[in-house]
């Protein structure tokens, strides 16, 4: 049910915005809100300042690149150590080879979401309240008007706002308490990962994954000469790794084709793990609340979006309510406007990222389409651009599965004239053929 709040406590302080979590999103739309000229309370129940969010493997997508050069954070990030990277694609036609393009941003958390809380609390307008876990909502009729705290003193505050933000990720207490309509789809794999010092993968700076077809693992070197080695098997693999996470993890890094060192390296701070990740599906909208992040789609970490998301949809609905918050148009239209806009950019990488998450294999075109970005520059070039969230899939896959149908025939036409079944026998492949 519901969780809502008629008579507030002793206190009560008015903004124009209220956001409810300080992480990525949480603290991208405050920032920008601020900027715009909003006056805007950033609610964060954690009151360290350095607090970050642990389980995560903090790649953040090309896609998003813009954002953080638009937030004047690019050069910070990149000052405080990030490894900007691309990604090479071990498939079992061979390696799909990173495009001159646009490269994502590697930086560990324990030091990403300090800088961006950081940044919150020295824009003007914007109050950074640490210490302070909301409680529950506020409501006016049918809008909610505002959020209840509990601060370090253990008083309830509340707090009123024309506008809510929920970003308080996955496992979102505002979407409880506001009833917002939400969708669960299953998801097949589980999760292991953990931070590596010592000899480098083969393509760092670049990340590398191996899609094994259903299984998945990925090396993400970011800073300070640490390396993320992340598996996400299938769940029959769960119970060996459950008695051994951290040999069970080395043992399936070491046999990847082409392995990364990880037996050379030595492991740095805890073993990570999350076994359940079901993907979830929110009404981002409703009347005086709006949702970004993890809080308004969590979909499956392996395709990494969750930070590039985070910080593009607070981008997204900044743009969209700031002339509402500014007394220039009615909040309902820009909440409308963010909806659409939410709807649009995700709405088809969602797809196709939640049907792989049931743990199946490639279907036919995405065989099509991987074996083909193996052999041929310009169908690699569209499936980067599509994996990094730069370009939409529909348009993508439209556009290029031809000419990935005519590069696998020529490929096939080749092999089959001019070799012989025993040169054929005997030839150089590329690795997995």
């Amino acid at each position: 049910m519901p969780q809502t709040t008629k008579e507030p406590g002793p206190q009560s302080t008015d903004y124009d915005a209220i956001v409810v979590g300080g992480s990525l999103a949480g603290c991208t739309a405050a920032i920008m809100l601020g900027r715009a000229g909003a006056r805007v309370a950033l609610v964060e129940k954690q009151p360290d300042p350095k607090a970050f969010k642990r389980i995560c493997s903090h790649f953040i997508q090309a896609s998003a690149v813009p954002t953080l050069e638009r937030l004047g954070l690019l050069d910070r990030i990149e000052s405080t150590g990030a490894v900007r990277s691309r990604i090479h694609i071990w498939t079992r036609w061979g390696w799909i080879e990173p495009p001159e393009s646009v490269p994502g941003v590697n930086l560990r958390r324990e030091l990403l979401d300090p800088l961006m809380r950081e940044t919150a609390a020295e824009t003007a307008g914007v109050e950074l309240l640490l210490g302070h876990t909301a409680t529950g909502l506020l409501r006016t009729g049918d809008a909610t008007s505002g959020v209840t705290v509990r601060d370090q003193g253990d008083e309830v505050i509340a707090l009123r706002a024309r506008l809510v933000v929920g970003a308080d990720g996955r496992d979102s207490r505002v979407v409880e308490w506001a009833g917002v309509d939400e969708k669960t789809l299953p998801h097949g794999r589980f999760a292991y990962g953990a931070y590596f010092d010592g000899p480098l993968p083969t393509n760092a700076p670049d990340s590398t994954i191996w899609f094994l077809d259903p299984q998945w693992a990925a090396a993400f070197p970011t800073d300070s000469g640490l390396t993320f080695y992340a598996a996400m098997p299938t769940k029959e693999r769960l119970p060996e790794f459950k008695r051994d996470p951290r040999g069970e993890l080395i043992s399936f890094m070491a046999n990847l084709p082409e392995p990364p060192p990880i037996q050379a390296e030595r492991q740095v701070g805890p073993m990570l793990g999350k076994v359940e990740m079901p993907n979830r599906v929110r009404k981002v909208v409703g009347p005086g609340l709006a949702l970004v992040g993890d809080a308004a789609l969590a979909t499956d970490p392996l395709f990494g979006v969750g930070c590039g998301w985070a910080v593009q949809s607070a981008e997204w609905l900044s743009d969209c309510v700031a002339p509402a918050l500014c007394g220039e148009e009615p909040l309902e239209r820009g909440l409308s406007r963010y909806r659409r806009r939410h709807r649009s950019e995700l709405r088809g990488h969602a797809f196709f990222i939640h049907d792989y998450a049931t743990g199946r294999r490639m279907q036919p075109p995405e065989r099509m389409l991987f074996s083909a970005a193996v052999r041929d520059r310009k169908v690699a070039e569209a499936l980067e651009s599509m994996a990094t969230r730069r370009t939409k899939p529909v348009r993508t896959i439209a556009k290029v599965m031809p000419r990935a149908i005519a590069v696998n025939a020529r490929h096939a036409l080749t092999r089959r004239s001019g070799e012989s079944p025993v040169a054929a026998a005997h030839a150089p492949r590329r690795v997995g053929e």
